[in-house]
């Protein structure tokens, strides 16, 4: 009897916690919140080939954490796409970039690392703010020559997330309810044309 009611006792708390939990990821999920913008994207033309420059900024709490050493990871998409008119845009070309920012607020250490494709790049700095400066700005990236593309209008979108580090391992079996993003955030550049007068 005594079993069948601490079963049942479970059972309650078990479903209280799954309705708190989804409770908790509709009205607070970390995605929503506006920790960064991005500024720019700005294209430009070097030949015959586009090439697009932004920059990220966080908010102060993001920053915060940041300094107190807590890693942070970044994932940036830089994207072409070509407007058509009563249809979706369609994706054109892209690329992907990794960014990763390390802090020792002990040992005064700061690691920033970058990857794209075969590339790699780790970098110690001698402050915060010189290791945010490099790593948040992305800077005339190359992306396709203006020969692959046909005549239309185009817009370059910068889509920046920041994957949380880790969460607890009973949250991990609900992340269907849960975003695996601090925040995802994404920004358009002015229009371009292509083989086209406007």
């Amino acid at each position: 009897m005594i079993t069948s009611i601490k079963n049942h006792i479970h059972a309650i708390q078990t479903r209280l916690g799954v309705i708190l939990l989804i409770v908790f990821s509709i009205f607070f999920n970390p995605s929503q919140s506006q920790s960064a913008d991005v500024i720019g994207p700005e294209v430009s033309f070097h030949g015959d080939e586009i090439h697009a420059s932004a920059s990220v900024v966080l908010d102060e709490k993001y920053i915060n954490e940041l300094k107190k050493g807590i890693t942070k990871n970044f994932k940036i998409y830089v994207d072409i796409y070509r407007v058509w008119h009563n249809w979706p845009d369609e994706f054109i070309s892209g690329k992907v970039i990794f960014r990763t920012l390390k802090c020792d607020p002990v040992k005064g250490e700061y690691i920033a690392t970058s990857s794209s494709g075969n590339i790699f790049v780790n970098k110690r700095f001698k402050s915060f703010e010189s290791m945010t400066d490099w790593a948040l700005r992305i800077d005339d990236i190359r992306l396709i020559p203006v020969s692959e593309l046909e005549p239309g209008t185009y817009y370059i979108r910068v889509t920046v997330e920041s994957k949380i580090r880790k969460l607890p391992p009973v949250i991990g079996y609900f992340m269907i309810f849960l975003s695996e993003n601090e925040f995802k955030i994404h920004k358009n550049s002015s229009f371009f044309y292509i083989g086209i007068k406007r």
